[in-house]
């Protein structure tokens, strides 16, 4: 049997082995990481989600739409920086996605007109009753629409407008008579298609109005009474001053400058 002493030995070294045991077993789990998959850790991520959830929709799902929460920084949390980073990307999406839509949309060959490419009156896009000019399909170019004012304008001069060159023959004849022959009032408003800036055209359209594309042309209230030949016909069969009446109407007075002797008989 045993001495005490002994046994009292083998029972120190039986403690000093459990406290050895003990202390590298605490300091072994100080040194371990912990698991982020643990029930405990799972629950209080889980409470933590919901509870944020609840703060972005207002508590009673008010209708506002939720943000999708995500680990984004990989820290093994959600938590505020993990929502800053979710609405960047949020942001950035919309961005891309907005302007993937502007580049369509400029593409698009049934794009609407801006409003400074309308005309006319009105609260809708400055007008909707003409369409200017140089869209394919609405049959007028904005040369074709130039031609047009421009021609409006010249008919608002006077009752009586003659359309003439400075060089043609034909065109003196007819001015003669009208300015020097007799006395219109208002007095007719004179053309010279050849020093005009929009000449050419003028009289490629005049064409079209009155089915007469040489000059002169006389017109009477946007009406055409003929060329030179027509007015010295009608002056010599004393009916021109009649004609631009009964075209002029009120806004016009004609009266003859010069009456013909009657001959003496023999």
């Amino acid at each position: 049997m045993p001495s005490p002493r002994r046994v009292r030995l083998l029972f120190y070294l039986v403690l000093a082995g459990v406290v050895i045991l003990l202390f590298t077993t605490s300091h072994f789990r100080q040194q371990q990481q912990r698991d982020p998959r643990s029930v405990q850790d799972f629950y209080h991520k889980t409470v933590n989600a919901l509870d944020r959830d609840r703060r972005g929709t207002g508590g009673d799902g008010g209708g506002q739409k939720v943000i999708e929460k995500h680990d984004h920084d990989a820290d093994g949390d959600i938590d505020e920086d993990d929502e800053r980073v979710a609405r960047a990307m949020a942001e950035r999406l919309r961005q891309a996605e907005q302007k993937a839509k502007d580049a369509a949309n400029a593409k698009a060959p049934n794009k609407p007109d801006p409003p400074s490419n309308v005309v006319g009156v009105g609260s809708s896009a400055n007008g909707q009753e003409k369409k200017v000019l140089g869209e394919e399909g609405d049959g007028e170019t904005a040369e074709d629409h130039e031609i047009e004012v421009e021609l409006n304008s010249i008919l608002k001069k006077s009752p009586v407008i003659i359309f003439s060159k400075s060089y043609c023959p034909f065109s003196k004849r007819a001015k003669g008579i009208l300015l020097e022959k007799y006395l219109i009032e208002p007095p007719p408003f004179v053309v010279e298609l050849d020093e005009h800036p929009l000449g050419a055209r003028i009289q490629a359209r005049l064409g079209e109005m009155t089915g007469r594309k040489t000059v002169p042309n006389i017109m009477v209230n946007g009406i055409s009474i003929g060329g030179g030949d027509d007015v010295a016909a009608l002056d010599r069969d004393r009916n021109l001053a009649d004609k631009i009446k009964s075209l002029g109407g009120k806004r016009i007075d004609v009266t003859a400058r010069f009456v013909e002797d009657t001959p003496r008989a023999g």
